[in-house]
């Protein structure tokens, strides 16, 4: 499976989102392409629409729509602007192939959806604004693909609808994915709620991820700390570019960095049985004590605090068995520091 579940595979499955962040021009997206596989990121995600089945004439932006880009233009205006023609992924998809790194693509409206399918993707995106669109969720399940579903802006009785629209298309469970996310750009710290996530996967038994909006790295790499199998983050090559999505992306080296810091989170997890590791067992007996003598002991002497101590290196009768020592009586002379025998 192309998704990976964090428990098993102890990868998880990073997305360089790209979105609409080639602002409408192919050599950007390509530029994009090139850097997300140098950063590290298992898949590159970018988004199709017609902007007309999208947005109607008198739709407004939202706020940090308007921040980012012309307050005198519309929503769907301002689609139209940073689009590509639905032909051009298929050049897109082709480039990832030779390159080495899984394409895919959200949709935003219905003949998107089905052109995207005509190009047979491995998995599909529900993006968090269409998960109450209940016939574009129809035709993806119907698809059996694994499937990631955003839930931005979602209370959990949206997501449990949207999961039923799935189960009574007889969708296997195993292939979807539940992204937690908050789709604020950037998102404010105060609101990513991360926990849920752990929420989202104990209700509806399902891989969980998230996709993040916030303008650092810390929250994804703590999210793979909490079970994330899959991380989604913008990618840009400037966040000073004009667009809607560049403010809450990041560029190259930092999502570079993000990638190696997840890498180490995976490493570091390890499994959830303690046991003592290889680096560390070397440390044991310089770190530990021992019961040493803390004067002379002639032979015939009883042990006592008084005579003995703890003290490192370990490798001799550890401290917990200071109370069968206490009383007993010394064999032999010993000196100061050395350690005791019975």
């Amino acid at each position: 499976m192309i998704i990976r579940n964090s428990k098993v595979a102890k990868k998880t499955f990073i997305i360089a989102e790209v979105g609409v962040n080639h602002n409408g021009n192919i050599d950007l997206a390509n530029r994009l392409i090139d850097a997300a596989i140098e950063a590290g990121a298992d898949a590159i995600k970018f988004q199709a629409a017609i902007p007309e089945l999208v947005a109607t004439l008198s739709a407004e932006k939202a706020l940090y729509q308007k921040n980012n880009t012309s307050n005198s233009e519309s929503q769907l205006e301002m689609i139209k602007k940073i689009h590509l023609p639905l032909e051009t992924y298929k050049e897109l998809q082709n480039t990832c192939k030779k390159k080495g790194i899984e394409f895919f693509i959200t949709a935003f409206d219905m003949e998107s959806l089905e052109y995207i399918e005509s190009l047979n993707p491995h998995l599909h995106k529900v993006p968090s604004g269409e998960i109450t669109n209940l016939p574009y969720l129809r035709t993806i399940a119907s698809y059996g693909k694994p499937t990631i579903i955003s839930t931005g802006m979602c209370s959990m009785d949206e997501i449990k609808e949207a999961i039923k629209v799935f189960d009574d298309e007889d969708f296997n469970r195993e292939l979807i994915t539940i992204l937690h996310c908050n789709t604020e750009y950037p998102s404010p710290m105060r609101d990513i709620n991360l926990k849920a996530m752990q929420t989202i996967e104990s209700t509806f038994k399902t891989k969980i991820g998230y996709s993040d909006h916030t303008e650092g790295i810390e929250v994804p790499i703590a999210a793979v700390a909490l079970g994330a199998s899959v991380i989604e983050k913008h990618i840009t090559l400037d966040r000073n570019l004009e667009g809607p999505d560049h403010k809450a992306s990041i560029e190259p080296n930092t999502f570079k960095k993000m990638v190696s810091a997840i890498r180490n989170i995976e490493l570091s997890l390890g499994s959830s049985k303690k046991f003592v590791s290889l680096s560390e067992k070397k440390n044991r007996n310089i770190a530990r004590r021992s019961i040493v003598a803390s004067q002379k002991i002639k032979a015939g002497e009883t042990f006592s605090s008084k005579n003995i101590i703890a003290k490192r290196p370990g490798d001799g009768i550890s401290p917990m068995l200071w109370d069968k020592i206490i009383g007993k009586i010394a064999k032999r002379n010993f000196d100061f520091d050395e350690q005791i025998e019975l």
